[in-house]
């Protein structure tokens, strides 16, 4: 199933307009992000959109984030073993341009659980007040497109496995570490550490099954 009409599309309209805006002002060169970033596609499929669910879909990932990201990747502050060597050998213009690339494309995503994802919208949307968990369009935009201003990424279409996975790593402060296993900084990894200890293991599945279908 997709999702594509939130509460309120009016409104909802004009959010992803500004929320989408500053993509077009993010430095790089797309034309020549599409050549460096062929090797990206084994994993995170041609435009940008991955056939595996394990492996995150990055097109129209705003630039913002897919910089911080890669440059976490680079410095070896966000530990994978597939993504370290990549990163290792770019410069700050490659991932200007690579993130620009992907920042250009449009995501197809994917398909929401019928069984599940009524009750992630309703997380999604207004939060839980009673376990000070904040609603995620606050930050992730009411359609999933994320604030680039802040770095938040876009969410929309985003495999269900792959969101999961972030999310558990997030609440067990395991998505930011080095390779000695110490914690490190990104932008807003604290932010959202702290809110992922909150939800329980069906709130994340709910989450994800939304975020799957939402446009």
């Amino acid at each position: 199933m997709r999702i594509s009409k939130p509460f309120a599309p009016a409104i909802a309209a004009l959010l992803a307009l500004a929320f989408t805006a500053p993509v077009a002002l993010a430095k790089g060169n797309a034309e020549a992000g599409a050549t460096k970033a062929a090797v990206c596609t084994a994993c995170h499929g041609q435009n940008g959109n991955s056939a595996n669910p394990e492996w995150p879909s990055l097109a129209g990932q705003n630039a913002v984030y897919i910089t911080e990201q890669l440059k976490l990747f680079r410095a070896s502050h966000r530990n994978n073993a597939i993504m370290y060597p990549l990163a290792a050998g770019l410069s700050d213009e490659d991932i200007a341009d690579v993130a620009a690339y992907f920042a250009s494309q449009t995501p197809t995503g994917g398909e929401a659980d019928p069984a599940t994802w009524q009750a992630g919208a309703a997380l999604y949307r207004a939060g839980d007040h009673k376990r000070n968990i904040p609603s995620c369009t606050s930050c992730h935009g009411p359609v999933g497109l994320g604030n680039p201003g802040s770095g938040y990424p876009s969410l929309r279409g985003q495999h269900a496995t792959y969101t999961i996975k972030q999310l558990t790593d997030y609440a067990a402060e395991a998505r930011y570490v080095d390779p000695s296993g110490a914690k490190v900084k990104s932008k807003n990894g604290h932010m959202m550490t702290s809110i992922a200890k909150r939800l329980s293991a069906d709130d994340v599945k709910n989450l994800a099954s939304y975020i799957e279908g939402l446009r």
